[in-house]
């Protein structure tokens, strides 16, 4: 089994920042990819941002780019999330996601374990 525990999500005001952290255990982690979506109340789940493992591949929506900057820690197996430059329309519960599988990043269903989720709220 993979556990996925999120943290660093909070309150904050537009144009101002946070970083979310997802910490791994369970499984040997190498040639995976990790992930973080995020669903906002009444809308289906959104792809934010993706890292492969191995050669620190990253993957970005639109409408992050240029403001969010995923990283990893191999050694914590730990994956982070800088946000920056928030927006309202940023507010959102935020997961981490796991996959092995050699297939897009960019759609959940491809994802294997899942974290519980933390809540970021952008005030304007």
């Amino acid at each position: 089994q993979v556990q996925l525990i999120e943290s660093g999500g909070g309150l904050v005001q537009a144009g101002g920042s946070l970083r979310l952290s997802c910490a791994a255990s369970g499984r040997t982690f190498s040639s995976h990819t990790l992930a973080w979506f995020r669903q906002a109340p009444g809308k289906e789940r959104e792809f934010v941002a993706a890292i492969t493992w191995n050669s620190g591949r990253t993957f970005y929506a639109d409408s992050v780019k240029g403001r969010f900057t995923i990283s990893r820690d191999n050694a914590k197996n730990t994956v982070y999330l800088q946000m920056n430059s928030l927006k309202p329309e940023d507010t959102a519960v935020y997961y981490c996601a796991a996959k092995w599988a050699a297939s897009s990043v960019y759609y959940g269903q491809n994802y294997d374990y899942w974290g519980q989720g933390t809540q970021v709220t952008v005030s304007s």
